[in-house]
């Protein structure tokens, strides 16, 4: 076994409750001891129900079916809301966590989810159709995925930034919604 599996992004259906699960990472994580090393399994685990609430789990135990299993109910524990603006976000955003940094844009219909790894995993169970992202700084897929979660908690509503900056909410949209209103 080598020191640290990625896997494919596995999913499957939450089942009863019509939440949908992807593990993102399984690492072998091990503890330095008097005898030796000790080997764990690290599971992160992201969740959703494709309709704006996501939630994050991170689960270690000496087997990888109990990890998930951990990570699985953390995920489940940590739900909070995503605002979306239709299929896409409503406005640029930047998340931060450590070294790594994880920039999100709106996309027009019909754009698709322009991004890879863990990012993709995270907008695709939030029920994000179409964005644009960029991945910068660190690599490291936990602190991505963090920095990711960063990036939407800190979108607001259309309506709240209109209010906010004293404008019509009609003034923010983006320059392709603007568009149609002027056709």
């Amino acid at each position: 076994m080598s020191e640290k599996e990625n896997t494919e992004q596995q999913q499957y259906e939450g089942g009863e409750d019509g939440f949908e699960e992807r593990v993102i990472e399984i690492a072998r994580v091990a503890k330095v001891v008097k005898g030796g090393r000790r080997f764990q399994f690290r599971v992160t685990v992201v969740l959703g129900d494709k309709k704006g609430t996501i939630g994050m789990g991170v689960g270690k135990a000496n087997a990888v079916p109990d990890a998930m299993r951990k990570a699985s109910e953390r995920a489940r524990k940590n739900l909070r809301p995503v605002r979306l603006s239709g299929t896409t976000i409503p406005h640029q955003t930047l998340g931060r966590v450590a070294g790594a940094r994880v920039l999100l844009k709106p996309a027009s219909a019909g754009t698709g989810v322009i991004a890879a790894g863990g990012v993709r995993a995270v907008l695709e169970v939030a029920g994000v159709r179409d964005i644009l992202t960029k991945s910068m700084g660190s690599a490291n897929v936990l602190n991505v995925v963090m920095a990711t979660f960063d990036a939407l908690d800190q979108m607001k509503s259309p309506q709240e930034e209109a209010a906010r900056r004293g404008k019509k909410v009609e003034e923010l949209l983006p320059f392709w919604e603007r568009r149609k209103q002027h056709a």
